[in-house]
């Protein structure tokens, strides 16, 4: 089974990306869909983080309130780096689970669609590397528009992110989402293509 890595930038539209590969038959492993998983009321990564960023982070049913948690734990490095020790563990061993269960299906092409696969070095078990790249200006105009973050918020989680030369330079394939939709898709399709024949891999 090929693995291929997607990932790009907080905003980069990488979640678009991966709907168009799941559409046309790839199997996906959503590292952000896990990761929301594994942080459901009564789970023990729930417990851990409400423990080490404070209960308030819980709303009054036990549901995890994401805005206050991603405020806190993106306020700076090391509360980033203290939010990931906690939940990258968990998140490394479903997505094991599914790429071993997608492996036994019968699974050619699986597609782990992985924000941080670049900075925890997740892109070297890969077949190939996809970057979505999109300008930092113009993600911080998306974030702001379609997600409702505040400009400052933005910025601070794209700080918190790797560079995007960083990202790009361990790019094999590289997806430019700096325009619309329209010019989206038909570089998706190459990417199809090469997948299927196989050129993409050589």
């Amino acid at each position: 089974m090929k693995k291929i890595g997607l990932t790009g930038g907080i905003g980069s539209g990488k979640t678009t990306v991966a709907a168009m590969l799941a559409e046309a038959g790839f199997r996906v492993v959503d590292a952000d869909k896990i990761a929301r998983e594994i942080m459901e009321p009564g789970s023990p990564v729930l417990a851990k983080v409400a423990e080490e960023f404070g209960h308030d982070v819980l709303k009054v049913d036990g549901s995890l309130d994401r805005a206050e948690l991603a405020r806190r734990a993106f306020a700076d490095k090391g509360a980033t780096q203290q939010l990931n020790a906690i939940t990258h563990p968990a998140i490394r061993s479903e997505s094991h689970r599914q790429f071993i269960q997608a492996e036994a299906d019968g699974v050619a092409v699986s597609v782990y669609d992985m924000p941080l696969l670049i900075e925890l070095g997740l892109n070297k078990d890969m077949d190939l590397t996809v970057v979505v790249d999109v300008a930092a200006e113009e993600r911080v105009k998306r974030l702001v528009s379609s997600r409702g973050l505040d400009e400052a918020d933005a910025r601070a989680r794209i700080k918190q992110q790797i560079g995007d030369d960083a990202r790009k330079a361990a790019a094999d394939w590289i997806i430019d989402n700096n325009g619309p939709l329209e010019e989206l898709a038909p570089q998706v399709k190459r990417l199809i293509d090469a997948v299927k024949t196989g050129e993409a891999f050589q």
